[in-house]
């Protein structure tokens, strides 16, 4: 029977810092946690690893227990399940012996992280449901799952009351069935796993950015393309960290991509349709202050002030009526569309305007219209 040579690393697993895109490079074991605030939206580790020359042959799941850090054989068995463990280019069974010189890339789901979860009666707004997955339209205000200052309340104490007899929700795991996340106070789509196999396939999904979303942002001044992108890289502010910043030349910070194309002009504002290539966090909001249009009330990146308009007074007093109706960034996550990692179909969910935004929206119809009045 063949046996491991240990008289060197056998690979070197190679993880992206969460902060600065720079490989982390680690013999033996996965690079350590970020902070939860560095993190992307997108809740998946990727790993890619070169078996040493001196490695004996050895099967994929045995080899990267041994390598991983805290990552138990049956999470590799079901990445292996899931077509999330590529080698050479292609997927591979768990059974399958590795070789010197193979080029191993692996998707999982973040690890479970312990934590006592109160199941909490939270009504949730489920878009659809079956024995796999659930969409649930999030509202804002809402944290998407338990962290510093929010033990309670959250989506997941939520999730944990309603799918309690699940065991992906039984084991106090502050992200179960997590695979993205959206801002506290960014309403809209999310999609949540029910099982690990499930959780595994949607994780690939996101990583191969076969995921569509689209999102609704109301940002400040007239955009300069009726359709454009938004290319820059996108890590925590030295400055502010709790703010996001753009690094363009790329020395810092995680490749992102958001498109963008306007659906209506009103003259001060702009509605837009944003789509999502890369999934950072505060990705569109921190892209659209970088390009010089912040959200709409967007408190942290500097949109809850009066940006563009009149000095008029009528018109200082609708912003404030507007800011009172939505107390929050005017970012909307309208669809979503995945591959379903059972049967295969495409599933395409939209979710209507929150009322919040809907009113805000209302108003500027309002003002485009009378407008004359408003600059009197």
């Amino acid at each position: 029977m063949a046996t491991e040579d240990t008289r060197r690393p056998a690979a070197t697993a190679v993880q992206d810092d969460p902060v600065t895109a720079q490989p982390l490079a680690v013999t033996g074991v996965a690079a350590p946690e970020a902070d939860e605030e560095d993190q992307q939206d997108e809740l998946y580790e990727h790993f890619n690893l070169t078996v040493d020359r001196g490695q004996a042959m050895l099967r994929i799941d045995k080899f990267l227990t041994n390598r991983l850090e805290s990552t138990s054989r049956n999470r590799i068995q079901t990445a292996a399940d899931s077509g999330n463990i590529i080698v050479n280019g292609k997927a591979v069974k768990a059974s399958y012996k590795v070789k010197p010189g193979d080029v191993i890339s692996i998707v999982l789901p973040y690890p479970r992280r312990r934590l006592e979860i109160i199941p909490e009666d939270i009504p949730l707004n489920i878009v659809y449901e079956d024995d796999h997955l659930m969409v649930i339209d999030k509202p804002a205000g809402m944290v998407v799952h338990p962290g510093h200052g929010n033990y309670s309340g959250t989506l997941v104490n939520a999730l944990t009351y309603y799918l309690q007899g699940l065991e992906l929700f039984s084991e106090g795991d502050m992200r179960a069935g997590l695979v993205h996340r959206i801002d506290k106070d960014t309403s809209g789509l999310l999609v949540i796993a029910k099982d690990e196999r499930t959780h595994a396939k949607l994780a690939r999904q996101f990583f191969d950015h076969t995921i569509q979303r689209r999102y609704l942002a109301l940002v400040w001044g007239n955009l300069p393309e009726d359709e454009g992108t938004i290319t820059g890289h996108i890590g925590r502010s030295v400055r502010d960290r709790l703010k996001m910043y753009v690094y363009p030349d790329g020395d810092a910070g995680k490749h992102a991509v958001t498109h963008y194309k306007v659906l209506k002009r009103y003259g001060y504002v702009t509605l837009a349709e944003c789509r999502l290539e890369t999934g950072r966090t505060h990705q569109i909001r921190v892209h659209m202050e970088w390009l010089g249009h912040p959200l709409f009330n967007d408190a942290r990146y500097g949109g809850d002030r009066i940006l563009k308009g009149t000095t008029f007074t009528k018109y200082k007093q609708f912003i404030t009526n507007c800011f009172t109706l939505l107390p929050r960034q005017a970012l909307h996550a309208k669809s979503l569309g995945f591959t379903h990692p059972a049967t295969g179909k495409h599933l395409h969910f939209k979710a209507p305007l929150p009322q919040d935004l809907k009113q805000v929206l209302e108003k500027w119809d309002t003002y485009i219209t009378n407008r004359p009045d408003f600059e009197d």
